[in-house]
């Protein structure tokens, strides 16, 4: 598993995502990417963190960067949870987990007594070089969007 840090190079990716799509970091090219991985969709803090995203869609649009969720989540699952939400972006299917490995997010969690892996909550921004500049890790849902809405505008 690798650790990311601001100034690494962001890990390319080829994914399938919403809308029939397969998306990869070089679509990205020279706007700010916004990558975020949850555990789950239609779960309460996962759809919270949506909505968050999805209500600043347009200041993050305006500010020049674009959002992407991820989580191992199906392709049908993702369309559903997309279209039930009117989230305006992209989700990427990780079902093999190869992207959650590139970011560095799969972790043990304890749910109930039990252990199992599963994806850290964290957001890493991407500016239009490849190069991450912000990585947040262990996530708390409120007020993250407006946190990231910030250090996205804060770019240089």
């Amino acid at each position: 598993m690798s650790t990311i840090s601001p100034e690494d190079k962001a890990p390319d990716f080829n994914a399938p995502a919403t809308g029939d799509k397969t998306l990869s970091l070089a679509d990205f090219a020279g706007q700010t990417l916004v990558l975020y991985f949850y555990p789950r969709d239609n779960t309460p803090g996962c759809t919270q963190e949506g909505e968050a995203f999805r209500d600043l869609y347009d200041q993050f649009r305006a500010a020049g960067a674009e959002i992407v969720g991820v989580s191992r989540d199906s392709l049908r699952k993702h369309d559903n949870f997309r279209s039930k939400y009117e989230f305006p972006f992209d989700l990427i299917s990780d079902a093999d987990e190869s992207l959650c490995n590139a970011y560095g997010v799969l972790k043990e969690k304890n749910m109930y007594g039990r252990t199992h892996i599963g994806i850290e909550r964290s957001t890493f921004v991407i500016d239009g070089n490849g190069v991450v500049r912000h990585v947040w890790r262990g996530v708390k849902v409120a007020d993250h969007a407006d946190e990231v809405l910030a250090a996205v505008r804060a770019l240089d």
